[in-house]
């Protein structure tokens, strides 16, 4: 028997009062999530929100292969899920059911319910690809999708003046491919802007992740949360995800503009099912 190239942890979902309370080590032990990215491995976080699966796979000198983890209670991981794979790294593969799709960076692959034998493969080990990975518990078996940046839905909101001025990429969206809950897309922050989602809202119906890259190495995102009249943050640096409950607000201000993947699992997918937060209402 091969051996594992699979780690995973598991977060279990803490309650507004209690995230009030933490300090700031508490709150990245259980909001924020490292090390995604690591050489010959696939790096997965089980989340007790909405059973989203947050992770990562770096292939270099072999495909990984996906593997079921106890949490999923399944032989196979997407016996009863679907997967988004956004490609941040070089160019790559993803063989699934003997069916290669090849992805170049910010490309994105859906693959539904029931799809088997997936594998992650970088085209080379010297300039590796690196596979942002998102799963969520599906109830239908929708048909894979690979879906290129350039095809992407784009809309360019925010100004100069106010430092938000980016370009949004709707990977999922209701004229796209259909998921069962998972809605994932992508921003990009133009030079000189560094603010994303302010004013800010919350939308108890599903939780939402973020992974911020493009970040320099010295450079920094500070991510805020929590209730609205009750904020905290937390320091975010390239390649590391957050996790955003229904009842938190997920926004955030860089020392330099970068990218961000957002992917959201609830009870449904409508982009503008959303409670705004008015900038006086935050403390």
């Amino acid at each position: 028997m091969s051996q594992s190239h699979t780690d995973y942890t598991s977060r279990f979902a803490i309650d507004p009062v209690a995230a009030a309370a933490m300090g700031t080590d508490e709150l990245r032990h259980n909001f924020h999530i490292v090390d995604l990215f690591q050489p010959g491995r696939i790096s997965l976080t089980y989340t007790h929100y909405d059973r989203m699966i947050v992770g990562g796979a770096l292939p270099t000198d072999a495909p990984l292969q996906l593997e079921a983890i106890k949490p999923t209670g399944t032989k196979d991981f997407l016996d009863r899920r679907e997967l988004i794979a956004v490609n941040i790294g070089g160019a790559g593969v993803i063989e699934a059911g003997g069916q290669p799709h090849e992805l170049q960076a910010r490309d994105m692959l859906y693959l539904g319910m029931g799809s088997k034998d997936v594998s992650f493969a970088s085209a080379d080990k010297a300039v590796p690809a690196k596979f942002y990975l998102l799963s969520a518990p599906a109830h239908q078996a929708w048909p894979s999708r690979l879906i290129r940046i350039g095809d992407a839905k784009r809309l360019d909101l925010g100004s100069k003046d106010s430092c938000n001025e980016r370009s949004i990429f709707q990977f999922i969206h209701a004229e796209g491919a259909k998921t069962c809950q998972l809605v994932v897309g992508m921003t990009q922050l133009a030079p000189g802007s560094v603010w994303n989602t302010m004013p800010c809202h919350v939308h108890d119906r599903r939780m939402e992740a973020y992974l911020y890259f493009d970040l320099a190495g010295t450079a920094r995102v500070f991510h805020f949360m929590g209730e609205p009249d009750e904020t905290r943050h937390i320091v975010m640096g390239n390649e590391e995800a957050v996790l955003s409950p229904g009842w938190s607000i997920h926004s955030g201000a860089g020392t330099s503009n970068y990218a961000f993947i957002w992917a959201m699992a609830g009870d449904n997918v409508d982009y503008t099912d959303v409670d705004p937060v008015a900038l006086d209402e935050l403390r």
